[in-house]
Formats: C-alpha cells, structure tokens, sequence
C-alpha cells in the first residue's frame, strides 16, 4: 500500500506591529550587515517540548505547522538561523539546516551591491524544523522554516518575493533531491519587521547500505535575483 503525506502550500504571512525600538534595532543591525509506508511508519520530530510540550520526539505527521514556525521566528529576538530541534539526528531522520551563506540575502538598489544606504530590504532564515517517514529504502520530510525581513534605508511598502531552494545531500554532498518555491512577503515602512514561514514535503531515495540520518536537507535564498548582494 502507497502511503502519502499532505503538502502545505506556502503562505504569505501578515506584517505584525512591533515596538519603535525594536524597529531601529532591526534596522541598525540590517545597516551594519550590509556594510561589512503505511500503518505504523517510522515517524519522527524536529520539534523539542518548547513547540510541542510532553519532550517526546514522537508526533503526528501533522503537528510541523506554518503557525508554529511563525511563532518561533516572532519570539526569536536575536535572529540568529537555527533548529527548533536539539539539531542531532534525531531516530535517523535528517538534518535541516539553512545553507551556510545563502540563509540569508540582502537586496539593495540598482547598482549600489554593497552599499549600506542602497539597502532595500534583507531576508533572513531564522528557523527550521522536520518530522520523518522513514520507509525501507525512502523517506518522506515533512519541513518547514520561518524567518523575517528587515526594511533597509531604502526601503518601501509593499510586497516582496523570495525564490527559495529546498535540497537534499547524501554523505558524498551530492544532490539527491530538490524543492523550489517563493516566499512573498507584504512590506510596511511604518512596520519595518515583516516575518514568513512555510511548510511541505520532499520524498527521496535512500542508496543501499546508506542510512538515512546520513543525508542532510539544506534551505537556501536564491541569489539570481536583481539586487541581490
């Protein structure tokens, strides 16, 4: 029997008001950045007791929500790019990670990459989770991450698109699978702190004698986009 795991399509989360000096402390930190199986599968979470209470590693396929990961990314003051798990292999199922550099990118002004007052707007990855189905042979992840956008000095109103790339790796560092999207993001001047988050599922292959905690999943912004620095 074919066992399927329902996809979440990604959706636009709304700008949220935040305290004045919350904002200048965004921007400031935005400046200086760009100045320098069926009936009983193997299941498991990415998530700690924090999201999900009780600190058991055993959930439903359907407890990874854009809800959840948008909380994480609004609590998460810092903004630095992490797991909402301990980030160990957890029963085998593979690591979710953002890409080194590419969790983040920065948008500037036409001609001005580089330019600390040409900023428009910087995205940043903040937090990742993943739940497994785990098959002989293949398995299914459940992912989902969440982040913000920060409005630079040249910032505006509106919406902004972020082409995002999902992908998995095995031991080698070789691509085994992949998954594109867009985030879109509404945009305020009087809100400069706009967050986003998404969740779906990638199936791939495991090789023989491989495990599957072996493979690793990274998220990334894709840089092919005008302005991109």
């Amino acid at each position: 029997m074919q066992c399927t795991v329902p996809v979440s399509k990604t959706s636009v989360k709304p700008v949220i008001p935040l305290r004045r000096a919350s904002a200048l402390a965004g921007l400031a930190a935005l400046a200086a950045v760009g100045l320098g199986g069926c009936g009983m599968p193997s299941l498991t979470s990415g998530f700690g007791s924090t999201i999900l209470g009780g600190g058991s590693n055993q959930a439903k396929v359907d407890s990874l929500t854009e809800e959840q990961l948008l909380s994480a990314a609004k609590a998460d003051v810092n903004g630095g790019a992490g797991a909402l798990s301990t980030g160990a292999i957890t029963h085998g199922c593979p690591q979710f990670v953002p890409q080194t550099r590419e969790g983040n990118v920065t948008i500037y002004e036409d001609g001005r990459i580089g330019d600390g007052l040409a900023i428009k707007h910087r995205g940043e990855i903040t937090k990742t989770a993943r739940e497994c189905i785990i098959e002989p042979g293949r398995v299914t992840v459940k992912y989902g991450f969440s982040g913000r956008v920060l409005l630079g000095p040249r910032g505006q109103s509106g919406q902004a698109t972020f082409p995002i790339n999902v992908f998995v790796v095995d031991a080698k560092r070789e691509r085994v699978a992949a998954d594109v999207m867009q985030v879109a993001v509404d945009l305020n001047v009087d809100n400069p702190i706009s967050y986003f988050s998404a969740v779906r599922t990638i199936t791939f292959d495991v090789a023989q004698g491989a495990r599957p905690g072996e493979y690793q999943m990274h998220v990334a912004f894709d840089r092919k986009v005008p302005g991109a620095g």
